[in-house]
């Protein structure tokens, strides 16, 4: 949380813990006593913090005081999904040892509040502070000048009469790399208190990518689009995750049809066929169980008998092994067109967090090209009447810069063209999905009059009189 992007300490602390607080280092009041879903909030301190930290207005003030610069950075939130499957007791315990042992012990003064509107989707914000706490509780410095020194050990002059140096930071607390380790460590003390409560423990930080599992992820909707959604205004972004959903229910389905069928094959392939072929036993069951009543249900049975018959006859499949061999083809055919759809989804969603950047950075660049031509008496003024309208342009503007500095071009237009053509791509191979789904479930019919056969031979052993 920074102040160059329109961000006040005081004023995200009032509304996450839904109180009225008042900013003393602007004069504004933010009050959002209204704000509903607020069903825990609460303050941890180091052994060494004053006492009167306890207070939310007294911390939050005192961090905006400490803090002179205009482009200070105020605070750090870390923000997490609370299991459902624990109570509200069990959730602020975890939240607890977890806040405790990861960021108050390290020095770092936390405010959290837990927020559950009750429409499935519990979480907790931690608000953390930026600058170390000295023994007797005064704040310290965020960073510290550190002198360059040669191989010798021995500082190296800068040519001004000086000595080269660089700034240090004081703690570690910046360093991106702890980004990965809160995410482990959240998922460890989650799954420990799923397990504590008996449940499984299902909570993984790393990504599917790394998990290295092929489903497709779905994208952050963020708090525009989410709440648009929630008002059941159908967003770009939304769309792409219903997609997503869809995409990822029929391979899941695709994936069970094939792996049971395959495993059923094998075990059959295994088993000895006498002189009559087994697919002709199959096809004469499958032809004599229950005949539907109505003409439609007729007729669906004609085009499901027409399917099988196609299925067999096209790939020249006459015994139980041929039909295995067939399934172990459909099986690798499977993982190779999912591989290709979830790297094309993949890429989909990139891009098009790409292009909503560039739509983002583009709406709101004007009202960054209005402030630099604002006074300097009233740029404060502006910069507090359009602080959520410079945030996003800086996110955007940040965003596109990492881009950028990686290598990678700006190309708005190109990431639309491209877009399309992998959706065109994709949107073929699921239409070699779905042609698979067809013939594994002309194959299960197979499977269900191999069933039927099973059981109409263990009824007659049963009815033969002993001898």
């Amino acid at each position: 949380m920074q102040r160059s992007k329109g961000r006040s300490a005081v004023a995200a602390a009032a509304y996450r813990s839904g109180t009225k607080l008042t900013n003393e280092w602007d004069g504004v009041t933010h009050d959002y006593t209204r704000k509903t879903g607020v069903v825990h909030s609460e303050i941890m301190l180091p052994a060494h913090a004053p006492p009167e930290f306890a207070d939310r207005s007294a911390l939050w003030n005192s961090v905006e005081q400490i803090e002179k610069a205009r482009d200070s950075q105020l605070a750090r939130e870390v923000e997490a999904a609370l299991p459902r499957e624990l109570t509200r007791e069990q959730q602020l315990a975890l939240v607890r040892a977890y806040v405790k042992d990861n960021f108050v012990d390290k020095g770092m003064c936390a405010d959290f509040a837990i927020h559950d509107k009750g429409t499935g989707n519990p979480h907790v914000h931690i608000m953390l502070t930026i600058r170390p706490l000295k023994e007797d509780g005064s704040w310290g410095a965020k960073c510290r000048k550190a002198y360059d020194l040669d191989e010798n050990g021995q500082r190296i002059p800068d040519g001004k009469g000086g000595w080269k140096n660089h700034r240090e930071d004081t703690t570690d607390w910046n360093d991106k790399g702890n980004v990965e380790i809160w995410r482990a460590a959240w998922a460890a003390y989650t799954n420990r208190a799923l397990e504590a409560a008996g449940r499984p423990a299902l909570v993984d930080h790393r990504s599917y990518k790394r998990r290295g599992i092929d489903k497709i992820p779905s994208i952050h909707l963020g708090p525009a689009a989410s709440q648009m959604e929630k008002r059941g205004i159908r967003t770009d972004k939304g769309e792409v995750n219903r997609q997503i959903a869809s995409d990822n229910k029929l391979l899941k389905e695709i994936k069970a049809r094939v792996t049971r069928l395959y495993n059923w094959t094998k075990a059959e392939a295994k088993k000895p066929e006498g002189k009559k072929s087994i697919m002709a036993d199959l096809w004469e069951a499958q032809q004599q169980l229950r005949q539907p009543a109505t003409r439609s249900g007729r007729i669906r049975a004609l085009q499901e008998n027409a399917a099988l018959f196609s299925f067999l006859q096209s790939n020249g499949i006459q015994s139980m092994e041929q039909l295995h061999e067939k399934l172990t083809e459909m099986n690798t055919q499977y993982y190779d067109l999912r591989g290709e759809i979830v790297k094309a989804e993949r890429r989909i969603a990139a891009l098009t967090e790409r292009g909503e950047m560039w739509t983002q950075y583009s709406q709101y660049r004007p009202v960054r090209k209005q402030l630099d031509r604002v006074k300097p008496e009233k740029r404060e003024l502006f910069e507090q009447r359009h602080s959520r309208e410079l945030a996003l342009y800086e996110a955007a503007a940040r965003y596109l810069k990492e881009r950028k500095d990686s290598g990678e071009e700006i190309t708005p237009k190109a990431w639309e063209r491209e877009i399309a053509k992998l959706t065109a791509a994709k949107d073929l191979k699921y239409m070699d999905m779905k042609a698979m789904r067809e013939e594994l479930k002309a194959v299960e019919r197979l499977k269900k009059a191999a069933d039927h056969l099973a059981k109409t031979e263990q009824s007659r052993k049963k009815e033969e009189p002993e001898l």
